[in-house]
């Protein structure tokens, strides 16, 4: 297939972003040659850099700096400028459609639920019992590739292994080992995705009774919820990072712990792209829309049988009902057991390969 230039707009939250990263994974194995840009919002910007199989990236500040008619027209004149052939839209917005059509770039594919899907060229049927992965991989037919399931992959860089290097030596010595280390992310853009901080702070008083340490990753907003959690177990046994990281750091900090305890966002989809077990808790959504963990080890908690349940498909700011009742009856307990489990396993077979190379 001859060179072409392609462009992923995807201007979702950071947890998305990571979702479509196998399609350009396999799109840039099937056209090695092509050059791949990708339009994501700030944070996702961050979250994209040094990955090897995106040649660009292209900064939309939509509720920013480039909000409004004039920031739209202005990526608008980018992607002109950028002679794309091709571009890939996984986000189904009605604004996302526009930008290629707009641009005047011949070939533009998108989902049949998309908002604007009368403004693409091909169209590919969205299937909603499927997984986001295989969803964003399924935009790649048109192209003539046919891509199996993958999981995503992030890059932190030499300068952001050194920033987690020097802030888990401080905290736990320059010698504490990986399967010693259980990372927590607490937050959520969406309240009744968050698990109670008090279950949180249960989890961590548990896991540092048990003699684990504990690595609580976050954004800014996070601060103040980690350091609640945080202060539910011991203080040598609880490193809060929320803020003082960016987004590939706080990955590379996941990457460097055995397993990870998060609510359905972002920090989940982080720990499957650094291949770190999870174990993921959801209330007000489902695994089933698609957004699951994908990671060979990772672990689900919910509660079921709830008639209330899902209540949405991206989560909410308060529990229609007031009880909250998907988040309540999950036990911390329950949790700290899966992840125990997880560690045992991890420990087990690391004896059982110490000790196969000194036979």
């Amino acid at each position: 297939m001859s060179s072409r230039r392609i462009v992923v707009i995807h201007t979702a939250f950071l947890g998305d972003t990571i979702l479509a990263l196998p399609m350009v994974q396999a799109l840039k194995r099937h056209i090695s040659d092509s050059f791949v840009s990708f339009v994501a919002i700030p944070a996702s910007c961050a979250l994209l850099a040094n990955h090897p199989s995106i040649n660009q990236v292209i900064e939309y500040d939509k509720r920013g700096k480039s909000r409004g008619l004039r920031g739209f027209l202005r990526c608008v004149k980018q992607l002109k400028e950028g002679r794309f052939d091709t571009a890939i839209v996984p986000h189904r917005s009605l604004r996302s459609a526009l930008l290629p059509y707009l641009a005047r770039i011949p070939a533009r594919i998108g989902f049949s639920t998309s908002a604007g899907r009368f403004l693409y060229t091909a169209t590919i049927r969205y299937e909603s019992e499927k997984h986001e992965i295989d969803r964003n991989l399924q935009l790649l037919a048109p192209l003539g590739i046919e891509a199996p399931f993958e999981l995503p992959l992030l890059y932190p860089s030499g300068e952001d292994r050194k920033a987690v290097d020097q802030l888990l030596a401080k905290q736990f010595g320059p010698t504490v080992q990986p399967d010693h280390l259980v990372a927590i992310a607490p937050g959520s853009i969406w309240k009744t995705k968050r698990w109670p901080a008090e279950n949180f702070r249960r989890l961590t008083e548990l896991l540092t009774d048990a003699g684990e340490n504990v690595v609580l990753v976050g954004s800014s907003g996070d601060r103040a919820l980690c350091d609640s959690v945080a202060h539910g177990g011991k203080e040598a046994n609880v490193l809060n990072t929320a803020g003082q990281l960016s987004i590939l750091q706080s990955a590379e900090a996941i990457r460097r712990t055995a397993v990870l305890v998060s609510n359905d966002s972002a920090p989940m989809h982080a720990g499957v792209a650094m291949r770190t077990p999870v174990v993921a808790i959801f209330g007000a959504t489902i695994p089933e829309f698609g957004f699951a963990p994908a990671g060979e080890n990772d672990r689900i908690h919910q509660t079921m049988g709830l008639t209330c349940r899902p209540c949405s498909i991206h989560g909410g700011n308060e529990c229609p009902i007031r009880t909250f009742d998907c988040m309540h009856r999950i036990a911390p307990e329950d949790v700290f057991r899966s992840v125990m489990d997880i560690l045992e396993g991890k420990r087990t077979r690391a004896d059982h390969l110490q000790k196969g190379s000194t036979t």
